[in-house]
């Protein structure tokens, strides 16, 4: 039964109204945090801007919230079923918003604030979590483990594209840090004195290279050099390479990073150098989006204009994320609005002019408003809650 007095249509029409009566405050927040990139755990600036929106509203924040100096949580509701709603915040190292998560900040920000507004009226609760440091380092799955989902009957975010999709097909990822050593010598005097540690790099690099050519179509391995000595006329003593590894789930990342591991040190073994190999945690889990929470968002978003679709063609995005750990303990969404044209996409420079821009700005008043329209559907729709619970205990028969 539907939440008793409660029209779940006038609900969203008062939940659209309350986004718009914030629209000033969501945009200023967007374009504020497009204007000061920051690397994940450092998201100083953002942590602040954030925070001390939820306050201006009334709100109970928790600042460094589960021991991440730049967390943030804060509730709203006393009763009835709790969903989480999810902001991240943090830039790419040299491109700053291009992945868009100044977007993502406001959006969330925006529907947790609308949300919150009438969580006593709705009878629901609502969880803003501030998350840091999603490109790579894993804010969520500290968070996770700390208990920030704890109680949740459900995750939701929104992240910027180029087109309006159900999902992002989020395959599992480890990232690992091969760090070679060999002995210094001068290269033209005493070649022979040397074991040159950026061979041995390379020939890591070169053998993974040819791995490529025999895995699966959803698997990925991309690697780069962080470091291959320091003067032409040294036989370079050290030298280092990053990877990141990606596979559909955690069983079959497991088998593929084993195969990498065997590339890399075969380029150290052929060199006569000695490789470390230095797994980073947390590995990212796929993420199992829940379909019957994708079909609200999509009946949301279509209220707002937009044409949510599945994933197809070159209109895939395929990545990893930190809210696929977050999935496999809570029901999830993770859709993807249009930010920019088709075949501008996220990651290059001329994305990120679309994150701080008009595309920027509309994506996250509309994702805001379909986020929350969403909340109020597990909040108050119809047998919705029992559906997305039994979804996440199958996903294979939904």
């Amino acid at each position: 039964m539907t939440t008793p007095n409660i029209d779940l249509d006038d609900l969203k029409v008062q939940l659209c109204a309350e986004v718009d009566r914030r629209a000033e405050v969501i945009v200023g927040v967007s374009r504020a945090l497009h204007a000061h990139p920051e690397l994940g755990f450092a998201e100083t600036y953002a942590h602040e801007v954030l925070t001390g929106a939820l306050v201006d509203e009334g709100l109970d924040v928790s600042r460094a919230a589960y021991g991440l100096d730049t967390a943030f949580a804060a509730e709203a509701g006393t009763s009835g079923p709790t969903v989480a709603v999810v902001c991240e915040y943090d830039a790419l190292p040299g491109l700053g918003h291009a992945c868009g998560h100044n977007v993502i900040a406001a959006a969330g920000l925006g529907a947790g604030l609308a949300a919150a507004a009438l969580a006593e009226v709705a009878g629901g609760r609502v969880r803003i979590l501030g998350t840091p440091a999603e490109e790579g380092g894993g804010g969520k799955v500290f968070m996770l483990d700390a208990g920030a989902f704890d109680g949740c009957d459900a995750a939701m975010m929104v992240h910027p594209a180029q087109a309006d999709l159900t999902r992002i097909d989020a395959i599992a990822v480890r990232q690992v840090v091969a760090t070679y050593t060999g002995a210094a010598a001068h290269a033209a005097a005493a070649p022979h004195e040397g074991r040159n540690a950026l061979d041995a790099a390379v020939l890591g690099y070169v053998n993974v290279a040819a791995l490529r050519q025999h895995i699966r179509d959803d698997e990925r391995i991309h690697g780069v050099f962080t470091h291959g000595g320091d003067k032409p006329n040294i036989v370079p003593a050290m030298a280092a390479s990053h990877w990141y590894i990606r596979a559909r789930d955690m069983v079959a990342l497991d088998a593929l990073a084993a195969r990498v591991e065997a590339c890399l040190l075969a380029g150290a073994a052929a060199s006569g150098c000695e490789v470390t190999l230095e797994w980073l945690e947390p590995a990212f889990a796929n993420l199992v989006s829940n379909r019957p929470l994708e079909e609200r968002y999509r009946d949301n978003a279509a209220r707002l204009g937009r044409r949510v679709i599945d994933p197809v063609g070159d209109l895939r995005v395929t990545g990893s994320t930190d809210m696929g750990n977050v999935s496999h303990a809570v029901p999830t969404i993770h859709p993807m609005i249009a930010v920019s044209p088709p075949g501008v996409v996220i990651h290059t420079p001329e994305f990120a002019v679309h994150a701080g821009g008009e595309g920027g700005d509309r994506a996250a008043l509309d994702g805001a408003k379909a986020l929350a329209m969403t909340v109020a559907d597990l909040w108050c729709a119809s047998g919705v809650l029992d559906e997305v619970r039994s979804a996440f205990a199958d996903p294979s028969a939904s």
